[in-house]
């Protein structure tokens, strides 16, 4: 069995570990703790993980969050997937910080990466797994926030946070996402 687990984040130094890019530092953790890398590849840096008897496609789109639709339906055909194979990583700031939610479908949420996958893909009937970030900003400072580093606090709890992440994920391709979501999104 083969998975698409796209992390949404953007690339260049300047967003590097940021809350926006918590899709990118999670898929970064879930290969660097396997020993293997990200290649540069069309739209995404992508790797390959072997769990479990099963493939996860890995990628991290290269197109930045507001087009990563783009890459994920390129990746999607190229490795010829279908729906129910596909997780979503991406930060959320109606969650609080490090809350995970594993959902089946839903809304983009006023989140631009989940909003055009809805609309290259047409629908929004893939599972997403929502990291919190919180929304500890002001009235037309939400971009500034997301695109913020994180704080003392935060950083500190950020590890065991992102490790629970790849707990999802690997939980996510091998006992499925109704049993995944029990699991996990009650804790």
């Amino acid at each position: 069995m083969k998975y698409l687990i796209a992390g949404l984040g953007n690339i260049g130094d300047e967003y590097s570990h940021t809350r926006h890019n918590i899709g990118f530092d999670i898929l970064d953790a879930l290969v660097k703790a396997s020993n293997i890398h990200f290649e540069d590849k069309r739209f995404a840096y992508r790797s390959e993980l072997k769990f479990k008897g099963r493939i996860l496609i890995l990628i991290k789109p290269t197109t930045f969050v507001n087009l990563s639709g783009r890459a994920l339906n390129y990746w999607m055909q190229k490795e010829k997937l279908v729906q129910e194979n596909l997780l979503v990583v991406v930060d959320d700031i109606s969650l609080p910080f490090g809350t995970l939610r594993l959902r089946p479908k839903g809304s983009d949420g006023g989140h631009n990466g989940l909003r055009n996958i809805n609309e290259i893909f047409g629908h929004q009937n893939y599972a997403r797994l929502r990291f919190g970030i919180g929304n500890q900003f002001f009235k037309g400072q939400q971009v500034d926030f997301v695109l913020s580093n994180w704080n003392e606090e935060e950083e500190k709890e950020l590890p065991q946070k992102v490790e629970k992440a790849c707990d999802v994920i690997k939980s996510f391709v091998t006992i499925g996402l109704e049993k995944t979501m029990t699991n996990y999104n009650k804790k």
